[in-house]
């Protein structure tokens, strides 16, 4: 039935190409035009169209998103705008229709343009989940939790999964296999990718025991003289913390060594907001009297 009705579209393909031949010889060159100057007319006017789709989706579509987010008093919305969620969203319209504009190619063509378009469609789909987790780490940040809870690390873990996710069906695409073959293929370099990604691991595993034990969080003090650190914290990431020492400089530490090994957080003398200090006095013995 499938191959029945592929016969059914080359033909009507192919008299569409025969129409368009008969008809631009006919006009513009006296009867004398090579048949794939049809196919170009056909493919020329696919872009075309693609491209009007896609710039009118993005003036259009997004800027109708836009003028309703400057009108509303959430600030999630607007930070979907600032990392480009919706604009990367508008170009998946060429690519759909691209996609259903197959038929119209020659029969030999209907696969590499198929997978061509597939494999965009993925590409930004990623993209657009990428948005949405950075915006995600905007909005969380406006909460007052974040300060004590920051998610970054398990963030950017996630945009890690989602581009190595995205790479497996991005290549399934163009070559028109199972993503799931390709992943059981890719077992046979997992030691190679543990080595490639260990700081990232590392870091997601420090991150969530960061969190559950609740050992840092931005703006504390902490010292690790083994890094020459000694400052407050001013970003926690999948695989280092910057801190800003008391001298103005930036030092970058590891997320793992938080976990491996020893620091010390002033956090419970700020938050007592007061602090004991230990002086020697020295006093004459002889000026010691008797109160009256």
């Amino acid at each position: 039935m499938s191959e029945f009705v592929a016969d059914a579209v080359s033909e009507s393909t192919e008299q569409l190409y025969d129409s368009i031949h008969e008809w631009l010889s006919g006009q513009y060159f006296g009867g004398e035009l090579n048949y794939y100057a049809g196919v170009g007319v056909v493919v020329l006017a696919t872009l075309v169209v693609a491209a009007m789709a896609h710039l009118i989706a993005k003036l259009v579509l997004v800027g109708i998103i836009r003028r309703i987010v400057n009108r509303t008093r959430t600030k999630w919305d607007d930070f979907l705008v600032e990392r480009r969620f919706f604009t990367r969203i508008a170009h998946l319209v060429p690519a759909i229709i691209i996609y259903f504009s197959t038929e119209f190619f020659p029969a030999s063509w209907w696969t590499p343009v198929e997978r061509f378009a597939l494999a965009y469609m993925v590409l930004i789909a990623t993209f657009v989940i990428i948005s949405f987790l950075n915006a995600l780490i905007d909005i969380y940040g406006t909460l007052e939790i974040a300060r004590s809870n920051p998610i970054k690390g398990f963030v950017q873990g996630a945009k890690l999964f989602v581009y190595i996710v995205g790479g497996i069906f991005l290549v399934s695409a163009l070559l028109g296999q199972d993503p799931w073959g390709l992943v059981a293929g890719i077992g046979a370099v997992t030691a190679v990718l543990l080595l490639v990604f260990k700081d990232s691991i590392l870091g997601l595993v420090a991150s969530i025991q960061i969190i559950t034990n609740d050992l840092v969080h931005f703006g504390d003090w902490v010292e690790m003289p083994q890094y020459g650190v000694d400052g407050d914290v001013i970003d926690i990431t999948l695989t280092t913390i910057k801190i800003q020492n008391f001298d103005n400089t930036i030092t970058t530490v590891p997320t793992y060594a938080i976990i491996s090994e020893s620091f010390k957080n002033w956090r419970g003398m700020q938050e007592s907001r007061g602090r004991r200090i230990k002086r020697s006095i020295r006093i004459d013995m002889s000026s010691i009297q008797f109160l009256t």
